[in-house]
């Protein structure tokens, strides 16, 4: 059976057109959930995982309508192929029904992984030399501890200017306005990106 999860961020936006695809794609039902990608209260995707069943396939729009964040999205995708549920993805290259579609996926996954290990070092490396010019590299005073490297990573990207405000967030699974707030706690000038990739 195809079972279809449509999402969109806000009441603001419509369900209709990823509804009106996953129908023509033939799914017999269509989880419909109204939350921000960063958000981890979703009813109906938690009550769609519930009721899916082996044999079953998942269709949806996009990946980004699925994962909270890329670390949720493989983990959750990972879950489905043991059960032996497929995954369909309408506009990205990932079918995970065939075996050239589990092979697109776990590449995927692997270029996740590398881009996390990127983003780690390039916090490592901040860090480093922000010691190296006398700074103290700690956590920006009102973030808590556990943040401090997502907030130096997040400088670190904002800063190399390739990638879109929104695009940042979705890396990091944090909100827009977490992202924001990380960034005017590190003193970051927003609205005007640095070719200074380096964390103070």
């Amino acid at each position: 059976m195809k079972i279809g999860y449509a999402r969109v961020s806000t009441r603001d936006q419509h369900l209709e057109l990823q509804i009106d695809a996953l129908t023509k794609a033939g799914c017999d039902k269509i989880y419909r959930d109204i939350a921000s990608g960063a958000r981890a209260e979703r009813p109906a995707l938690n009550e769609m995982i519930r009721n899916l069943r082996p044999g079953d396939v998942l269709v949806i729009w996009k990946l980004d309508r699925l994962g909270r964040s890329l670390n949720h999205l493989i983990g959750l995708v990972n879950d489905l192929m043991e059960k032996k549920i497929g995954l369909q993805s309408l506009h990205d290259p990932i079918d995970t029904t065939t075996p050239q579609g589990r092979l697109s996926f776990n590449l995927f996954a692997s270029l996740a992984e590398f881009e996390r290990d990127l983003i780690r070092e390039r916090t490592q490396a901040g860090l480093s030399a922000a010691r190296a010019r006398g700074r103290n590299g700690g956590r920006p005073k009102g973030l808590p501890q556990k943040a401090e490297a997502t907030a130096c990573a997040a400088e670190t990207l904002y800063k190399e200017g390739k990638l879109t405000v929104n695009e940042i967030a979705e890396k990091l699974g944090i909100a827009k306005s977490t992202l924001y707030a990380y960034l005017r706690h590190r003193g970051v000038a927003l609205g005007s990106f640095k070719p200074d990739a380096e964390c103070a």
